[in-house]
């Protein structure tokens, strides 16, 4: 049967309401699925650490309580990340990760970095050039491990007599709960896989405190990963804007030492990373 009358619809104005209300609870759900979004990565980024952590572990369970160092020909994993195109270790797992001592116990490209690290590079040959490619690794170990094949050769920075831990069985001050092994280092700074914390100025000098090349991340919010001797990782919020520079795309932080006095997030790193030799 056909009925006679206007159709029925919306009006202009009932239109505009209805965008208008749908705006609204957009824009009141957009921070919550961001919100959540951050805690899932935060998630992710931990349970990374640890199983990169359960694998450093077994390598030296399996190796007289012998510690990979975090660079050098016996380090923990080889290459160089960089903004680089012409550089495959930013890219291919086959070249550092795959041959990296830990490899065996882990067994996964995926828990060598974080997951909120976008950084890519775009690759001059291969099948993959000129496009965006995902970089391997944002990860790196703190440097105070075997140091150098365990030779501490930026004592000149920071000073001779700091412990260096070639083994597992070194961690005695401030102990594996209070040691930090790896962390996201920042796409601008991450280069070999060696984290140094520059401990100029520790433990009662803090005006003399810097970095040294490396920053660490802060893609959580402020805030990054870290994981510790004991087997535990924690997201630690840093403090002070100068931890947390603009990333420069496509080039490096300072390669020199940068002062940052009484910069309370290099206390903290210097406090979680080694001591002078007694």
């Amino acid at each position: 049967m056909k009925l006679n009358g206007p159709s029925a619809g919306f009006t202009l104005t009932e239109l505009l309401v209805v965008i208008a209300i749908i705006a609204s609870l957009a824009g009141l759900l957009l921070p919550a699925l961001a919100t959540a979004k951050t805690k899932a990565q935060g998630i992710q980024c931990m349970n990374n650490h640890r199983q990169l952590l359960l694998a450093w572990r077994m390598y030296a369970e399996d190796n007289a309580d012998r510690l990979p160092t975090s660079m050098g020909r016996w380090g923990w994993v080889t290459g160089e990340m960089s903004p680089d195109g012409n550089n495959p270790s930013n890219w291919d797992v086959e070249l550092d990760i795959k041959k990296s001592p830990l490899w065996p116990y882990c067994q996964s490209t995926a828990i060598w970095k974080c997951p909120a690290d976008r950084s890519a590079v775009k690759p001059s040959s291969g099948p993959f050039k000129g496009q965006p490619v995902p970089r391997v690794r944002s990860m790196s170990m703190n440097y105070w491990f075997g140091a150098v094949d365990g030779i501490d050769l930026y004592e000149y920075v920071w000073g001779r007599g700091w412990r260096i831990y070639n083994r597992f069985g070194d961690l005695i001050d401030p102990g594996p709960s209070r040691t930090f092994v790896l962390l996201d280092a920042r796409e601008d700074g991450i280069t070999s896989g060696g984290f140094g914390v520059n401990m100029a100025g520790y433990p009662d000098q803090p005006t003399k405190t810097a970095f040294f090349q490396d920053y660490p991340a802060s893609y959580h919010n402020r805030a990054g990963g870290l994981s510790f001797a004991d087997g535990h990782s924690e997201i630690k919020r840093w403090l002070d804007p100068r931890t947390m520079p603009p990333i420069k795309k496509g080039g490096f932080l300072s390669f020199d030492p940068v002062a940052s006095s009484n910069n309370k997030d290099i206390l903290w790193m210097q406090e979680r990373s080694t001591r002078k030799i007694q």
